[in-house]
């Protein structure tokens, strides 16, 4: 799988801190989850043109370690690259950078399983395949 990183930049909304001022722990998931759309965008396709074709990705498992703050206003990248790839799932990871404090704050992790309109495990196919070894280009990638 092609390793190169794709980055989502963030700016903190007020609704997604907590009393404490910080982002509440449940956003990084949103956070994930709208990088893995700018990862498929970069190479020109979406979750949506995956289920157009009869497939989806659920994820499987997650994970997430917070190493430093985030508040709101904060300026964060999302980070996100293809860290494993097996027979019918990949893992990918994520890095978030806050551009305001200069720190990496967290790092994390999200597995998917390719499934059919089944809603079973399948080997990946040629089509999709294609689609995720491609490495981002102004020249295919959505807005």
């Amino acid at each position: 799988m092609n390793q190169d990183v794709s980055v989502e930049r963030i700016r903190v909304r007020y609704g997604e801190t907590d009393q404490m001022g910080h982002a509440y722990y449940g956003n990084y998931m949103l956070w994930f989850e709208q990088a893995r759309g700018r990862w498929c965008r970069d190479r020109g396709f979406t979750y949506k043109s995956l289920e157009d074709m009869g497939y989806k990705l659920p994820v499987v498992e997650v994970q997430a370690r917070y190493r430093g703050e985030v508040k709101y206003d904060d300026l964060i990248q999302v980070r996100i690259h293809v860290a494993e790839w097996k027979r019918s799932a990949v893992k990918f990871a994520y890095e978030i950078y806050n551009e305001t404090s200069g720190q990496v704050t967290t790092e994390g992790y999200t597995w998917h399983v390719l499934v059919g309109q089944e809603m079973r495990a399948i080997t990946v196919p040629t089509e999709v395949g294609a689609l995720m070894e491609r490495a981002p280009s102004p020249e295919t990638a959505l807005a």
